[in-house]
């Protein structure tokens, strides 16, 4: 069964850092772009981040530049997202998503994590 788990999501405070994993099991992510999302009460889903199969090629929405990084390990068959300098407008569920193009675009993607919530405030 092909299934991707986020986790590391919670509460933190304005300014703040979170780290969320992406991890993969039934398949192997080293084939697949993996693309991070958030999705905000009655907003709809954007993409913010990707990662190329490789690694070698990232992108981020401009909300997130400067303050977000997405890495992989392929190893571990997981993808991260570091997310520093936290604001509530961040405050959102973040899936990931495995495709076979780079693209911050949610028709990209065929498969999709449950998601897990980010809340920023004080």
């Amino acid at each position: 069964q092909l299934q991707l788990v986020e986790s590391g999501g919670g509460l933190v405070q304005p300014g703040g850092s979170l780290r969320l994993s992406c991890a993969a099991s039934g398949f192997t992510l080293d084939y697949y772009a993996v693309g991070w999302f958030r999705q905000a009460p009655g907003k709809e889903r954007e993409g913010i981040s990707y990662s190329s199969s490789s690694g070698g090629s990232t992108n981020y929405a401009d909300s997130v530049k400067g303050r977000f990084a997405i890495s992989r390990d392929n190893a571990k068959n997981t993808v991260y997202l570091q997310m520093n300098r936290l604001k509530p407008e961040d405050t959102a569920v973040y899936y990931c998503a495995a495709g076979d193009w780079n693209a911050l675009d949610v028709a990209s993607y065929d498969y999709w994590g449950q998601g897990t919530q980010v809340t920023v405030s004080s």
